[in-house]
C-alpha cells in the first residue's frame, strides 16, 4: 500500500535512488508547481528549479509516520514557490482569517478571550503571510479527510463540557502516535478505540469528528500560529 513512501525513505542519502525518483515524478513536480503558481510551468522556468529543490528537500525531511509522501511533497513545493514569489514581489494572495474559526461561546473564560485576541492581533500584523501559509498548508491536509479549514466554524464545540470532551479525545490521540499514523492512512477517526479508552460519548465524537481531526493535525504538525487557537487542549492535558 505504501511502496512509494518506503522507497522515499530508502532514497534519503542515496543519490542514485533520488535521481530515479525525480525522473519518475517529474510530471508530478511540474503539476504541483503549475497548481501553486496558477499558470503552466515548464522546465525552462525558474519555478521548475525551485520545485525540484523543494522535492529533494521533501525526500530528505520526510517521516514515514507522518502520512503519505506525495501530499507532503506538494506542501513543501508550494511553500518554496510562495517564498520565491514573495521575494520577487509576486506574492499577493489573500486568505480571509476569521478569529472565530475555532471560537467558543461568549460564556467561556477570560483565558479563551485572550487567546482569541492574540490570534486576531497576529492576523493583523504585517507578517501575517506566515499564518496564511499555515492555513493553506493545513487546508490541503484537511481535504484528504473531506473537509476544509473554514468548515470548522460549524463543527467546533461551544459548551465547556463538550470542549473538555473534545480536548480529552485529541490528547488521547496525541499520546498514541500509532493511532495518528492509522488516522492518516485510513482517513478515519478511530471512534470505537477513543470511546473505549476515554469514555467520551460516541455521539460527541461523531458530531465533532472534523474538529477533533483538525486539532490532531494542527497540534501534531508544524502550525504554531494555528496552534494558538487550540492552546486550551494542551492546558487540559496538564491539569
Amino acid at each position: 500500500m505504501r511502496e512509494l513512501d518506503s522507497f522515499v525513505h530508502e532514497a534519503k542519502g542515496n543519490s542514485l535512488l533520488l535521481e530515479n525518483l525525480i525522473k519518475q515524478y517529474e510530471f508530478y513536480i511540474l503539476k504541483c508547481a503549475t497548481k501553486a503558481c496558477h499558470r503552466y510551468i515548464t522546465k525552462s522556468d525558474d519555478e521548475w528549479s525551485i520545485s525540484l529543490l523543494a522535492f529533494t528537500q521533501a525526500v530528505e525531511t520526510y517521516a514515514f509516520d507522518k502520512g503519505s509522501f506525495l501530499p507532503f511533497a506538494e506542501l513543501v513545493i508550494r511553500r518554496r514557490l510562495i517564498d520565491y514569489a514573495k521575494s520577487q514581489g509576486k506574492y499577493n494572495f489573500e486568505v480571509f482569517v476569521d478569529p472565530i474559526v475555532f471560537d467558543v461561546e461568549p460564556e467561556e473564560d477570560v483565558g479563551d478571550v485572550s487567546i482569541r485576541m492574540a490570534v486576531a492581533e497576529q492576523v493583523s500584523k504585517q507578517d501575517k503571510g506566515d499564518l496564511k501559509l499555515e492555513i493553506e498548508d493545513v487546508n490541503v491536509r484537511f481535504s484528504d479527510y473531506g473537509f476544509s479549514f473554514f468548515e470548522l466554524t460549524d463543527c467546533s464545540p461551544h459548551a465547556a463540557k463538550t470542549k473538555k470532551a473534545c480536548a480529552k479525545a485529541v490528547n488521547y490521540m496525541l499520546q498514541n502516535p500509532i493511532l495518528i499514523s492509522d488516522l492518516r492512512n485510513s482517513k478515519q477517526l478511530p471512534l470505537k478505540i477513543i470511546e473505549k479508552n476515554t469514555h467520551i460519548p460516541r455521539k460527541i465524537l461523531e458530531r465533532h469528528r472534523k474538529y477533533i481531526i483538525a486539532a490532531i493535525e494542527i497540534l501534531s504538525g508544524g502550525y504554531p500560529y494555528l496552534a494558538e487557537y487550540l492552546r486550551y487542549i494542551r492546558e487540559e492535558k496538564e491539569e
